[in-house]
């Protein structure tokens, strides 16, 4: 999350959010600040795209530990202009903590959510993925409601914005109306972490991985598993091992990696444009 930078300082901010008598700047990183509050614990301190966004993604985080299933840094305080969270110190991927992550994954979204497009409580019901705003509208049907809401909106998106035109948009249409052939068998609600691409696992010096900035909401586990895969995760295989210990997959899951997958490209394409679109067509034609 990026936006505009407060006219306070990071470092006031982070006093104020959390009730220390003192905080200092650590380090700067683009619009982001490392703070040490005055115990001594360091914080990541945040500006916000917007009192919505930092809302959102305050809730979410807070929803995703509650399951008491995935390690996500706490939130130390928020305001409209700011949000502070525990830092995750850095180390590296490793096979026992990818295996972990995807244990941890498997129990996070057998947390369930109350439908499909379910928000974090407590959240605003429209919410973010990376820029690009996100609608959490509740429905039963998930072949329905993914492409009501997350394919489609985006889908008119590219097309008003000259990105693709009305010859690719029908072959994503196409796909929107088979949806209900293509989605595999009936799955309830998951708890997802929404937007779960490798740049928001952190592997911290803990051995463990930490998931960081959520587009939390009920969805079709498949989705957060295509979505490690769309860019890379390390040792995914030991992930996904991970998560088969746990709750099993169907035997066919694979088949629809692309179809997951749809959402956040079309998202990229909107945001970035270029190879996205292209990406995003490709698949597209394999399942229609």
């Amino acid at each position: 999350m990026t936006g505009r930078r407060p006219a306070e300082r990071p470092e006031a901010a982070a006093a104020r959010l959390t009730g220390c008598r003192t905080a200092v700047l650590r380090r700067q990183f683009g619009a982001m600040a490392e703070v040490v509050l005055d115990g001594g614990d360091i914080v990541v301190v945040k500006p916000g795209n917007g009192p919505e966004a930092i809302r959102a993604e305050a809730a979410g985080l807070r929803w995703l530990a509650e399951a008491g299933a995935v390690r996500v840094p706490a939130v130390r305080g928020h305001d409209e202009d700011w949000l502070v969270l525990d830092r995750v110190e850095a180390g590296q991927p490793t096979p026992a903590a990818a295996e972990r992550l995807g244990r941890e994954l498997a129990a996070l979204h057998d947390r369930g959510a109350p439908a499909f497009g379910a928000p974090p409580p407590a959240g605003p019901a429209d919410a973010w993925i990376g820029l690009a705003p996100m609608a959490n509208v509740p429905g039963s049907s998930w072949p329905q409601w993914y492409a009501e809401w997350r394919v489609l909106p985006y889908l008119r998106r590219a097309v008003d914005d000259g990105i693709l035109d009305r010859a690719d948009a029908a072959l994503v249409e196409r796909v929107c109306r088979r949806l209900p052939e293509l989605a595999g068998p009936d799955e309830p609600p998951a708890r997802l972490h929404g937007d779960l691409w490798n740049g928001n696992v952190l592997w911290g010096s803990d051995q463990s991985a930490w998931l960081i900035d959520p587009a939390a909401h009920g969805g079709h586990r498949e989705t957060d598993l295509a979505m490690l895969q769309l860019f890379g995760c390390p040792h995914l295989d030991r992930v996904l091992a991970g998560y088969q210990q746990v709750r099993p997959l169907a035997d066919d899951w694979t088949d629809r990696i692309g179809l997951h997958q749809l959402f956040p490209l079309l998202v990229h394409t909107v945001l970035f444009g270029g190879g996205y679109a292209g990406q995003a067509l490709a698949v597209a034609r394999r399942l229609g």
